[in-house]
Parts: C-alpha cells; sequence; structure tokens
C-alpha cells in the first residue's frame, strides 16, 4: 500500500473559492487511469488548513465513492490540537478511507514525549494504517532519527513514514539503519526535488503532488530495475518543472493541474495567492521545453517519457 508513486492531490476550487467536486471526480479519475498506487487527498497542497469539517466530509465522501476501491485514499488529519487530530483520522475511517497520514504538531517548548502522546492518541480505536509525515517545512518541528525510530516502535498503527526534511537522501538512509531488520516503507515528497538521490537512499518511492506522475512512475520503474542512468536522464528532463514548481504556495502546481485540462481553475484559497500572469507565462515555457509538441492533456506515454539523450536519436 505503501509503495510506488502515491500522489498528493490538489483540492479544486472555482473561481469563487467554492468546492469544485466536478474537477474533484476528473482528477480522481485521471489518477485511476494513470495506474498510481493511491493517492493522497487534503494535505498542505490540499489546502487542508482553509477547508470546513464539512467540506473534508465532501472530498473524502466524493474520492471514496469516485475511486470504488480501485486504488487506496489516504487523508491528510494533521492539526495543531491532540484531539481534533484523532477526530479527524476518525472522520476519514468513517468515510471509508483507507489511511491517515500525520504530522507533529508545534509546542511552544518541544517535547519528544507529547510528539509520541499525540501518535498514540490518533491511533487508539483506529483501525487504519497511519504515514508518519516528517515535514518541517510546514510544521515547523524537526524529528530526530531517535524520536522518530520511538514513534514506529511504540505505536504500531505507524506503517509508513513520509520523509521530508532536508537532506532527505541522508535521513533515509540513517532512518534505515536505525530501524534495523524492521521493514518500514519510506515515501519522499517535496515535490520529487531530489528524487534520484532518494531513491538511491533506499525510498519506496514518492508521495507528493508533482503534477506529471507518469515521470515519477517511470523514474521508480527504472531504479527498481537498477537502472540508475534512466533515473538521473529523466530527473534531468523535468528537473526545471520539479525545481519551478517547489516555490513556497501551490499556485504553480495547481496551474499546471488546469493545463493538463484536470481543474477548471487555479484557484487558490484566500489568504494564498493564485498564480500570476508572469509566472504563468514562465510556466508555459518551462512546459514547452520540457515536452515540445507534447499534449499534456493526455497522459504522457512512453516516448513521451523518453530521456532527452534518447529522444535526440
Amino acid at each position: 500500500m505503501f509503495k510506488g508513486v502515491i500522489p498528493i492531490l490538489p483540492t479544486p476550487f472555482h473561481d469563487d473559492e467554492s468546492l469544485d467536486l466536478e474537477s474533484w471526480e476528473r482528477l480522481l479519475q485521471f489518477m485511476i487511469g494513470q495506474g498510481v498506487d493511491g493517492v493522497t487527498i487534503l494535505g498542505v497542497l490540499g489546502e487542508s488548513n482553509r477547508l470546513s469539517d464539512h467540506e473534508r466530509e465532501q472530498l473524502i465522501g466524493r474520492a471514496v465513492q469516485a475511486v470504488d476501491r480501485r486504488l487506496p485514499i489516504i487523508v491528510g488529519t494533521s492539526h495543531t490540537g491532540t484531539r481534533a487530530a484523532a477526530y479527524l483520522a476518525r472522520m476519514a475511517q468513517d468515510l471509508g478511507a483507507d489511511g491517515v497520514m500525520v504530522t507533529p504538531a508545534k509546542e511552544p517548548v518541544p517535547s519528544d514525549d507529547r510528539v509520541v502522546e499525540l501518535f498514540q492518541a490518533v491511533a487508539n480505536g483506529l483501525k487504519l494504517p497511519i504515514v508518519l509525515q516528517d515535514h518541517p517545512g510546514s510544521t515547523e518541528v524537526h524529528l530526530s532519527i531517535p524520536l522518530m525510530v520511538r514513534i514506529v516502535r511504540t505505536v504500531d498503527a505507524v506503517e509508513c513514514v513520509k520523509e521530508e526534511a532536508v537532506p532527505t537522501a541522508a535521513k533515509i538512509r540513517l532512518l534505515r539503519d536505525a530501524l534495523g531488520d524492521r521493514a518500514m516503507p519510506i515515501l519522499t515528497g517535496l515535490g520529487a526535488l531530489y528524487a534520484p538521490f532518494d531513491l538511491e537512499a533506499g525510498s519506496d518511492g514518492f508521495n507528493t503532488g508533482f503534477a506529471f506522475p507518469e515521470a515519477l512512475q517511470a523514474m521508480v520503474a527504472a531504479a527498481r530495475l537498477g537502472d540508475w542512468p534512466t533515473v538521473h536522464e529523466l530527473y534531468a528532463r523535468f528537473a526545471a518543472l520539479i525545481v519551478f514548481e517547489q516555490q513556497p504556495g501551490v499556485a504553480i502546481r495547481k496551474d499546471i493541474f488546469r493545463r493538463r485540462g484536470l481543474l477548471t481553475s487555479s484557484r487558490v484559497r484566500h489568504p494564498g495567492a493564485s498564480i500570476s500572469p508572469a509566472v504563468a507565462r514562465q510556466v508555459e515555457t518551462l512546459l514547452a521545453r520540457a515536452l515540445p509538441d507534447i499534449d499534456i492533456t493526455r497522459p504522457l506515454g512512453s516516448d513521451s517519457l523518453r530521456p532527452a539523450t534518447q529522444s535526440l536519436g
């Protein structure tokens, strides 16, 4: 369940910032057709902190209905309060999700015990597996390797780690060594910013919102074959887009999903900023360089994903 490519999905809004459930279903159907290994909804890219509980229910319910068990649905249920995080996890479970993703919450006085207690509280009575997300960029919580190992060994429901603390490759290696014989899946995110290095370090795949999951699937497939030249060539081809997407906010990524025909609007909820005309022009230029003469509204086939060195002959 926690291997391969599990995209983080953006939450679609109309221009008036109301939920766009038609785009939501279109996005889900695209991912099913692409053969991804699961989806994660209501994460950072999903603007979860800008959604009401009723909207969360709508999005989870529609996702479960649209997917119809064809792939796992992981729901982000992080919150600054422990009781609220536990409540959101149970909401996801009751609505038919297959897993939840949880980050620790920042405290005025950092405490390892408090972090462990958070995951214990979320797991208490929960029947779903938990993804432990290590993302200090959004949480301002820095998890040490010993603390992560303690959580994994203390809370049985934690069945996967999503590693997004830079340098990610180094931390993946340290975590693998510290876990010993424990076969814990480790996924990486950060828009696949360090994709080949994370895979070489032992990542099991990607749990991120890069707008071309096909490229990530091709990298994972090559890595499983030990074909590292192809992994690096694919990364080089998409690196400019990956880096550009990874700028603060979600506007760029949502705009690319719109250009792919999956979102009607790239609107970001206030106070988040939507894409500016100047940045939109940069996106258009980058897409033309990375994928010249390719219809990005269709899934990228093997020819489109062929590394640039092969494409040139």
